[in-house]
């Protein structure tokens, strides 16, 4: 993998195999020339993801251990992946580990390993995720859920560079890069004694910040461009080409989700057969739309029961979501163009709710 800068925007971009091809997204022929010059992931404009870049490439030359802090959303495996994927350790294992689903009872062996007959149950040996990434990366997702006994541990296989699974009595020495990420502010959790503060000085020996989305604006385009072109692919239909007038309004929307929840937004247009749109809670700072006060609940409850009423609601909404387009609101709806327009004539489109 190589990280890439053109016109300002920092890509990178697949390695040719060795067959001197790299596959289409549903195993068809494609051009090589093509599939070289596809970006495989967009970083951006913005001068924060830029350092992120170049980061990424030192972090995989040096081998060190890697702390990666952003928003759910973010991209931050995507992140690990990619540094994985851009240095020496390519061709070993990438082994993520969600180290808040970690057993409470089973934790260490997970990570570490156990002899035969360790505990009850244990019927034979297992070499943990640490000796299966051996020459890799170990990707610890959700640092900051990693329970303080098991901080302990980590500790010492980052300072050891070994591990020692349950039951045995020597350590095994281990080849592994760690990278590490949360969305937590590990510095607050130090301060109140939730995260040992000698961890998080051994895992931040890079330390790679990713801004949400909101923050880097000028970078939601390429992302747009980048997931449209994608799930053309994919679904194997016509790119999406936003006007410059939708561009405008998906960069002016703040992205609670971030990059994660763009990216749904536009392959759910796709499964739809329809324009991506906006997220119908919380509108872009441009172009919003007032709900009406009378569909607001301060109990979290349905304003009326009446089905009819209830309909006339649904109908209102898919086609306020929709721009108006009757068809792409029937899809919404899940009825044919024909029931909607029925509906419509029925419910009158422009009746109040009330």
């Amino acid at each position: 993998m190589t990280i890439a800068s053109g016109k300002g925007v920092v890509a990178l971009t697949p390695k040719k195999s060795a067959a001197g091809k790299s596959g289409s997204p549903r195993g068809g022929k494609s051009d090589g020339r093509e599939e070289q010059q596809r970006p495989e992931w967009v970083l951006g404009r913005n001068p924060a993801m830029a350092r992120v870049a170049r980061s990424i490439e030192r972090a995989a030359e040096v081998g060190c251990t890697v702390l990666i802090l952003g928003e759910t959303g973010c991209g931050k495996e995507i992140l690990a992946r990619l540094l994985h994927r851009s240095g020496p350790r390519a061709s070993r294992p990438f082994v993520p580990v969600n180290c808040g689903a970690l057993s409470s009872t089973l934790a260490e062996s997970q990570l570490f390993g156990h002899e035969k007959g360790a505990f009850t149950g244990a019927d034979g040996k297992a070499i943990g995720i640490f000796r299966a990434a051996e020459g890799g990366v170990v990707f610890l997702d959700e640092i900051g859920e990693m329970p303080a006994d098991l901080q302990t541990k980590l500790l010492r296989v980052l300072q050891q560079r070994e591990v020692h699974p349950v039951g045995a009595t020597q350590p095994v020495p281990i080849d592994v890069q760690v990278v590490a990420a949360t969305n937590r502010d590990l510095q607050t959790e130090v301060m109140k004694g939730t995260f040992r503060e000698d961890l998080y000085f051994r895992l931040n020996m890079i330390e790679l910040r990713t801004p949400p989305l909101r923050e880097r604006p000028e970078d939601i385009p390429e992302f747009v461009d980048f997931f449209a072109q994608q799930y053309a692919r994919s679904y194997r239909v016509e790119a999406w080409q936003p006007s410059p007038e939708t561009l405008a309004e998906f960069s002016a929307f703040d992205w609670p989700g971030n990059v994660r929840q763009l990216s749904h937004v536009i392959e759910q247009a796709y499964v739809l057969q329809m324009d991506p749109q906006l997220p119908p809670r919380s509108r872009p700072r441009v172009a919003a739309v007032e709900e009406p006060e009378e569909l607001l609940s301060t109990d979290g409850k349905l304003p009326f029961v009446d089905l009819n009423m209830l309909r006339k609601c649904a109908v209102k909404q898919a086609l306020e979501m929709t721009r108006g387009h009757k068809s792409r609101a029937a899809k919404l709806l899940g009825v044919h163009p024909n029931t909607m327009t029925r509906i419509i004539a029925e419910i009158g489109d422009d009746a109040p709710l009330s």
